[in-house]
């Protein structure tokens, strides 16, 4: 594999803060909150001012005159009844009341606009986003498993689109959010959460909650949604494997029962645990894989293969390599290998190397 270069040039480095999160609906008041402070501050400048001020009705401007003309000057509305007649008042009106007025209009139409357009650009992104999703990937528990499986489908090529995030957590939230993914907030064991999430169209669910009881309701109700999904969910105690199976689970995974194996074999031999480790982390020295049985290879017996062939996966069942039943491989079989992180030629891929799948070859002849 051929290395990335970058290249090279001044340093160059900028400042990113975060965008507040605020409702559009707190941003109104606020600004609603600096227009009445505008009028409330030209009343009392008006009224303190109103000697040089005349109402053609009785030529005497009060409280009450004071505030009818401020609000028909700032609004625009101008019916002219009363006027600055001294030339203090109508320097104070062409240099203080008249930009008063335009911040006024600013605050309220452009608040208002802004409002509407952000609310109508968000319903369209939603909407657009709906449209495009389906047979997805819905992710429920974003903390540091969620995190993990979503790194590893991410690494191995599914797009950033094609995932879900359901979590009640703001910290979870910003997170999804700061990696790029789309969110739903909200408790995982309410269908119309999981609904917001289009769960009856995602194609695998992964669940991650910290709480076993929360993982079996939130099993029970997705697969109530969603028959076909393949669920996978991670459990912390090993004795509710069988429970999360029968609540519809595809795949269980025990997170205390394999670190505490991974625990012991690190005390019984340091170099054991290193190479467990290694198995578990991606992108470095060793990756378990699974991938499709190329055409040069039918017939052939697993251990006899490039690749450390360590299973085989025949008719939806896994054998191991050295089970008798796949001594041979026949067309449609898919291994499950152990290989180096970074791709070499003696470790083919399908597509990689101009191999013919086993199965396309069926199917074309």
């Amino acid at each position: 594999m051929s290395e990335t270069r970058v290249p090279q040039g001044p340093a160059t480095s900028r400042v990113e803060l975060p965008d507040p999160e605020r409702s559009p609906w707190w941003e109104l008041g606020r600004r609603l909150l600096a227009a009445m402070a505008i009028l409330v501050g030209t009343v009392i400048l008006v009224y303190v001012d109103r000697d040089g001020y005349r109402d053609a009705s009785d030529g005497h401007v009060g409280l009450i005159d004071s505030i009818y003309y401020t609000t028909v000057t700032l609004s625009t509305t101008g019916y002219g009844d009363i006027a600055p007649v001294t030339d203090q008042a109508r320097l104070i009106n062409a240099f203080v009341v008249t930009p008063a007025r335009i911040a006024f209009l600013v605050l309220l139409i452009g608040t208002t606009l802004e409002v509407l357009a952000s609310q109508g650009r968000e319903m369209f992104r939603v909407a657009r986003w709906r449209k495009n999703m389906g047979d997805h990937v819905v992710v429920i528990g974003y903390g540091t498993k969620g995190r993990s499986a979503v790194q590893t489908l991410l690494s191995n090529g599914l797009e950033k689109g094609s995932v879900v995030v359901v979590d009640p957590s703001p910290m979870a939230l910003a997170d999804a959010h700061a990696d790029g993914l789309a969110v739903v907030t909200g408790d995982a064991t309410r269908r119309q959460v999981l609904r917001q999430a289009d769960v009856h169209e995602a194609r695998q669910v992964i669940i991650t909650t910290d709480q076993d009881a929360s993982n079996v309701l939130a099993t029970l109700t997705v697969r109530q949604l969603n028959p076909d999904a393949f669920i996978v969910v991670a459990v912390r105690e090993q004795e509710n494997m069988p429970l999360m199976r029968q609540s519809g689970a595809d795949s269980v995974i025990t997170s205390s029962e394999a670190v505490g194996r991974l625990l012991g074999l690190s005390t019984l031999s340091p170099l054991l645990g290193s190479v467990m480790e290694d198995l578990l982390t991606y992108g470095e020295g060793l990756e378990v894989a699974e991938r499709d049985l190329l055409v040069n290879e039918v017939g052939q017996q697993p251990q006899k293969l490039p690749d450390q062939v360590i299973a085989v996966v025949r008719d939806e069942k896994v054998y191991r390599y050295f089970d008798p039943v796949v001594t041979q491989l026949a067309r449609g079989d898919r291994l499950v290998v152990v290989r180096p992180a970074k791709e070499l030629p003696w470790a083919p891929r399908p597509g990689t190397h101009g191999e013919d799948k086993a199965d396309s070859a069926a199917e074309r002849a």
